[in-house]
């Protein structure tokens, strides 16, 4: 039986943190090692490729948990603008809780490494599809038709996303909120229309 791999998940924790907070280019092997609390040895053991490796399992990491969250949303809201509110609630309560440090760790380490980096690039991009994908779905349980709830889906993800900077930049959760609100009435008349 192999051995279970002890300090993998608490290297990719600390980079996705220290990715957020600082960014890519900012954050040292060494300061992943002393926030993991791992052994150095464990991050060339799990990560032989180097830095750029630790950011497309972070990258990886971030995607998978932001699907749950949006699964999760999606199963209790009623719609897609229930969802985006709520989603819109979680965000902003997440950025003010680290006092405005954290970003979205998929956005910053694609914003340094992206399009240099492919296999970052690709994680970022499988991490977006996702998300865009648990839009997309919602949307047509709205009554959208496919196509144009997959171009809405990639209008909510960019929009959030630019409002995720936008509320790092003014130190408040405001800039979301309105994102959100506004998207969700967007959606709302559109909606209308359909029936």
């Amino acid at each position: 039986m192999p051995a279970v791999p002890k300090h993998r998940q608490p290297i990719i924790n600390a980079a996705l943190t220290l990715f957020r907070r600082q960014g890519f280019a900012r954050t040292g092997l060494n300061d992943i090692v002393d926030f993991s609390g791992a052994p150095k040895g464990s991050l060339y053991h799990y990560f032989p490729l180097g830095k750029s490796s630790i950011a497309v399992a972070a990258v990886e990491e971030a995607g998978r948990r932001q699907v749950a969250t949006l699964e999760k949303l999606a199963s209790e809201c009623g719609s897609t603008s229930e969802l985006l509110r709520a989603h819109a609630r979680l965000l902003a309560g997440w950025m003010l809780k680290s006092g405005f440090r954290d970003g979205c760790p998929i956005t910053t380490v694609l914003l340094e490494l992206a399009p240099r980096e492919r296999t970052v690039a690709d994680a970022g991009r499988r991490a977006y599809a996702a998300r865009i994908s648990i839009l997309s779905r919602k949307l047509v349980e709205d009554g959208f038709a496919q196509a144009r709830a997959e171009a809405l889906a990639v209008l909510c993800t960019s929009s959030l996303q630019g409002a995720l900077i936008q509320a790092r930049v003014e130190r408040s959760g405001r800039p979301i909120e309105v994102a959100a609100v506004e998207l969700a009435r967007l959606l709302e008349a559109a909606c209308k229309h359909l029936k």
